[in-house]
């Protein structure tokens, strides 16, 4: 396979645009018992015989508990501008409320200061899908109490990291936790509500908007929220199947890109959904502006009407002719998707859209387990063309800042464990070994034309 040329590449961006790489904590940090951490959804689901695929705990995987140092080694050779990181409330304040943990904090502490030695912007995110178990049996973000535990969370850190932190994610991909985590059962904390679940929307949203409120007390320079969102397209354009698309659209997409850029729900009673638990004054914190709005893209989905008589009245179907990722079916590879829907995005929201982060973009793909260079050309080949798809974007007038690769390294991916990997460095999850990949060469090189 021929590589795209970087430079080239590299040369149909702006000046100024930011590159950067990504990971979470939980999927990342390992020592889930060290140092006074609790126990968040995620420890209970991993401990439950037969969730994860290949039975893994996390740990040690990458273990970037103990060898951060080398992971910010990693990204000073990479050359990004930012990493987006993810905070472990259960490391930071174990039970979700009440005292915290000073060691946590000093982790967090020691990691910021050494990406800023290295010339690096920290650009932390303060929830990753990893609330504190005790929370969750209180009702978790079924709860409206969860807004202000939250709150005093968000508080805890910037008291702490505010002075040096300037740069912030709120909570990562709203979507996934309500209605996988919530609505279907297939990320913690494991809930099969179906549409009971779509509370849980509307309190990470009012959480949100609580913490903008405290990060911007605390000077920070610039503040989001990265959703994940996908192109919806209808199997055949027939009636029932643009109906289906509609639905998953406005489940997947419109439910929480709307409350945030216009201050509005969209209509749930006109698909037979109950109304969202809205009290007076909750839009408007929802929709305080933001510094940038971040989209988080994999795939797009194409949907049909549902076969059979049910509660959910779409199906989720291969996209005919795509290739797909080491997911299969349910991860299609199609770069134009990505630009056709930061097209959408503008002519949907207009002026109200704030400049575009890209906030997570990778693939996964088959790779050895063991400690080996991997000369993955899919993944190069899947990067180059999401990223030529942002340019077309920001040719059709798409205000896009940055461009994040999920990830920099490979992880723990959920309820697949160790068995899909992201990582531009491969990891061996035993002996916690990093091995830089072709990827991390090329968008080494990405980055090196770009600044040139």
């Amino acid at each position: 396979m021929t590589l795209p040329d970087p430079p080239a590449l590299a040369r149909r961006f702006p000046r100024g645009f930011r590159w950067s790489a990504a990971t979470s904590s939980f999927q990342i940090e390992g020592a889930r018992t060290g140092d006074g951490r609790g126990r968040s959804i995620w420890d209970v689901q991993v401990e439950t015989p037969g969730w994860v695929k290949d039975g893994a705990t996390a740990e040690p995987g990458p273990d970037s508990y103990h060898r951060y140092a080398e992971d910010v080694g990693l990204l000073r050779e990479l050359g990004v501008d930012r990493y987006r990181f993810s905070l472990s409330w259960v490391r930071i304040q174990p039970d979700g409320v009440g005292a915290t943990e000073p060691r946590g904090l000093d982790y967090y502490d020691r990691l910021v200061d050494a990406l800023l030695d290295a010339g690096i912007t920290p650009f932390p995110t303060l929830y990753h899908w990893d609330h504190p178990q005790a929370l969750e049996e209180a009702g978790g973000w079924l709860h409206r109490d969860m807004v202000e535990r939250f709150a005093a969370y968000a508080s805890i850190v910037a008291d702490r990291l505010g002075d040096r932190v300037r740069h912030w994610y709120t909570l990562n991909e709203p979507v996934s936790m309500s209605l996988q985590g919530y609505g279907a059962g297939t990320l913690a904390p494991a809930r099969q509500l179906l549409f009971q679940a779509l509370a849980t929307i509307h309190h990470q949203l009012l959480a949100h908007g609580r913490a903008v409120q405290i990060l911007r007390a605390h000077e920070a320079a610039e503040v989001g929220i990265p959703n994940n969102h996908t192109l919806v397209r209808p199997l055949h354009d027939a009636p029932d199947d643009r109906a289906a698309a509609a639905t998953y659209d406005l489940l997947h997409n419109r439910l929480f890109a709307d409350p945030l850029l216009t201050g509005a729900y969209p209509d749930l009673e006109d698909f037979g959904l109950p109304p969202m638990p809205v009290r007076e004054g909750d839009l408007e914190l929802i929709s305080a502006p933001v510094d940038f709005y971040g989209i988080n893209f994999y795939n797009p989905t194409t949907v049909a009407a549902a076969s059979a008589p049910g509660p959910v009245p779409f199906e989720i179907v291969p996209t005919p002719g795509a290739p797909t990722t080491g997911f299969g079916p349910e991860w299609p590879i199609d770069p134009p998707a990505l630009r056709d829907l930061l097209i959408d995005f503008r002519e949907r929201y207009g002026d109200r859209l704030p400049p575009v982060v890209i906030g997570e973009n990778g693939a996964s793909f088959p790779e050895p387990d063991h400690a080996v260079r991997v000369d993955d050309t899919d993944r190069v080949a899947y990067l180059a063309g999401h990223i030529a798809a942002v340019a077309d974007a920001i040719d059709a007038g798409v205000d896009v800042r940055e461009y994040t690769v999920w990830s920099l390294l490979d992880n723990f991916e959920w309820a697949d464990g160790f068995t899909q990997r992201f990582g531009l460095v491969h990891v061996d999850q035993r002996t916690s070994q990093r091995t830089p990949k072709a990827s991390f060469d090329w968008y080494r090189a990405l980055i090196r034309g770009a600044r040139a």
